[in-house]
């Protein structure tokens, strides 16, 4: 194992021992290569760079209770990753060959996953670009597929203690894709401005967005899906088609209704944000991360400075099944070796 100070991991890059990249070329993909370099060449007019046709995912292996290192419902991100390519008119990627390079790239890196106990995991970005050069507006042709993997601590300091949130009314990250549509993985450029603000004039490190047409309905914050807790002990999330469909969420709605807690996916106005119980941030990187308060211009919606009953629930039966300390009654982790 490489000596690295597993405690005091954050949520940042550093370079490892490897990478995987696999090139779209002539229709088809190439077989993927293992690098020991973290440096790509671009031609300048790379489709890319100029219209940026890129998408990115992100999931975690843990190394679990009982040694084994596993990986985290892969499969769900491949469906994810080719969604989004599809919408971007990029190739898709065979669901199987995206779960064996997953489980490539971790074992060719295994030294660098948090030992059990620590709270870390190895954190695995999947990201696909096109690599045409070109000046017009047209899909690439030529794509590479990279898969990074990074040894990651929490997203937020504190671990599971309530961070701030503070309403974003002026910039919204993105107008809704039309009926039937997803949005797409792997582009937050646009949530830059509001987070800077967020972080600067509130303090708070996210910033919560309403839906961009009315701006009456919570939509997702800016790093992740937004979920809460209502006064009558009921899970409820954003049905939105202007957000990421997070298989965090997804699998957190699945342990709720396992544990017997109600759930629904519905419209969510905000006039219900003074009223709701407990409210979390949900997604890979922040896995379940407490909401403390919410600033909404003038008004404060405070829910408390600890993590509420049911969102420990939630937390410790979902980083229970990620280690391996409760059953995988879903079949969702993937053994790497």
């Amino acid at each position: 194992m490489v000596n690295l100070d597993w405690d005091k991991l954050k949520f940042e890059y550093q370079p490892v021992k490897s990478n995987l990249r696999y090139n779209y070329s002539n229709g088809q993909w190439d077989e993927g290569k293992l690098y020991t370099t973290y440096d790509v060449t671009l031609n300048v007019a790379s489709n890319v760079l100029h219209y940026g046709q890129a998408i990115f995912e992100g999931l975690k292996a843990f190394q679990c209770v009982d040694g084994k290192v596993r990986i985290f419902r892969p499969q769900a991100n491949a469906k994810r990753l080719n969604a989004s390519a599809s919408r971007l008119l990029m190739p898709t990627f065979p669901e199987e060959m995206f779960v064996e390079a997953v489980r490539k790239v971790v074992a060719d890196n295994i030294e660098y996953v948090p030992p059990y106990g620590t709270g870390g995991a190895l954190y695995i970005r999947p990201v696909m670009y096109g690599t045409t050069p070109q000046i017009g507006v047209s899909p690439a042709s030529d794509f590479q597929l990279v898969f990074i993997v990074v040894p990651v601590g929490a997203y937020y300091k504190g671990g599971i203690k309530p961070v701030d949130a503070c309403v974003s009314t002026d910039f919204d990250r993105a107008a809704p894709l039309g009926t039937g549509m997803i949005k797409c993985a792997g582009n937050y450029a646009s949530s830059l401005l509001p987070g800077k603000i967020a972080k600067e004039k509130f303090h708070c490190p996210v910033a919560l967005f309403f839906d961009p047409k009315t701006h009456e309905y919570v939509d997702e914050f800016s790093t992740s899906n937004f979920l809460a807790i209502t006064a009558d002990g009921t899970y409820i999330t954003p049905a939105s088609q202007s957000i990421l469909p997070s298989i965090t969420n997804d699998s957190l709605l699945t342990v709720a209704a396992d544990l017997g807690i109600k759930v629904e996916r519905r419209p969510i106005h905000r006039s219900e944000l003074p009223g709701l119980a407990e409210v979390a941030a949900c997604g890979t990187a922040v896995v379940l991360t407490p909401v403390a308060r919410i600033f909404d211009g003038d008004q404060v919606y405070i829910y408390g400075d600890e993590i509420g009953p049911v969102l420990k629930k939630l937390y410790d039966t979902m980083t229970g099944i990620q280690s391996a300390q409760l059953p995988d009654t879903h079949n969702w982790l993937v053994d790497v070796l």
